[in-house]
């Protein structure tokens, strides 16, 4: 038996299916290849992802693959995967978590505390756009998209100082080395769900217990709690929306951030970890009461 992975065509998204696919074949002893999608996302680089629907665009082929069988499992990164999953579907599981942070990559080494004023920096995300803004009022926010190989590129082309990504991602394509700098999350707080993986099946599916298994309990709860934040306050692509849950024994704290009426606003909540979706919800609550 060899499962199939769906997967987007990009070298990040098929590096993190062969993650799955490793996974599988080391813990379960499953052969698995991949099926490649290309996606409304991948196609339309030309325009920002909120004038063309949102991120669910790098998940909706993929899903159709999964509801028509040709596929037995999706792999997604957890942040493009909108808080409704239509009803066919469940995240099967949750691997454990890469690093969350979001990074600056500069052009010749300049550490984001040193940028000239006015400096360019190329970002496509509200949510980094309006916490670097805080950051440094001064600097100059220039949207770029493509994969993380092309907005490389762009700092060249488009005479930019920096440019923002994952740090997750550069460390799955092995491109650690060009961080220049890591931002906390308190700084820039992550998007929801950053750094995680999600394995999407189809309700039912007779393999879903074989990706049921490479859930990581602690991953899985910190996300659900962010995207249970994110659902509360029905965000999406168009808002300027982060969110970072982490645990503690038997406590979890998740800090956010969200979009009021033209003004940012960070909060935190603490409580049980058992009560994580719960304190997704109180978090989002608590910023829209300012």
């Amino acid at each position: 038996m060899t499962l199939k992975i769906a997967t987007r065509r990009s070298k990040l998204a098929q590096v993190q299916a062969d993650t799955i696919i490793t996974m599988l074949k080391e813990q379960q002893s499953v052969e698995a290849e991949k099926l490649l999608i290309e996606t409304t996302g991948d196609l339309r680089l030309d325009v920002t992802l909120d004038k063309i629907g949102g991120k669910g665009l790098f998940v909706k082929e993929i899903e159709m693959a999964l509801f028509e069988d040709e596929a037995d499992a999706a792999v997604h990164s957890m942040k493009d995967v909108p808080f409704e999953i239509p009803e066919f579907f469940e995240i099967a599981a949750i691997p454990i978590r890469e690093d969350v942070r979001d990074v600056f990559v500069s052009i010749n080494g300049v550490h984001f505390t040193e940028l000239k004023e006015g400096a360019k920096i190329g970002t496509s995300s509200n949510r980094r756009a309006e916490q670097l803004k805080i950051l440094r009022p001064d600097l100059q926010v220039v949207p770029i998209r493509g994969n993380v190989q092309t907005r490389i590129d762009k700092i060249e082309r488009e005479n930019l100082d920096g440019i923002i990504l994952a740090a997750a991602g550069l460390k799955r394509l092995g491109m650690e080395n060009i961080i220049t700098d890591y931002f906390s999350v308190d700084g820039i707080i992550p998007a929801v769900g950053q750094g995680a993986l999600g394995i999407e099946i189809k309700k039912g599916s007779k393999n879903g217990e074989l990706f049921k298994k490479l859930n990581h309990e602690e991953a899985r709860i910190c996300v659900e709690a962010e995207r249970s934040f994110m659902r509360e306050l029905n965000g999406d692509c168009h808002s300027t929306i982060g969110a970072y849950a982490e645990t503690e024994g038997s406590l979890m704290n998740i800090l956010g951030i969200y979009n009021v009426n033209g003004r940012l606003i960070k909060k935190e909540v603490t409580g049980k970890r058992e009560d994580h979706i719960e304190l997704g919800k109180e978090l989002a609550r608590k910023i829209l009461n300012g």
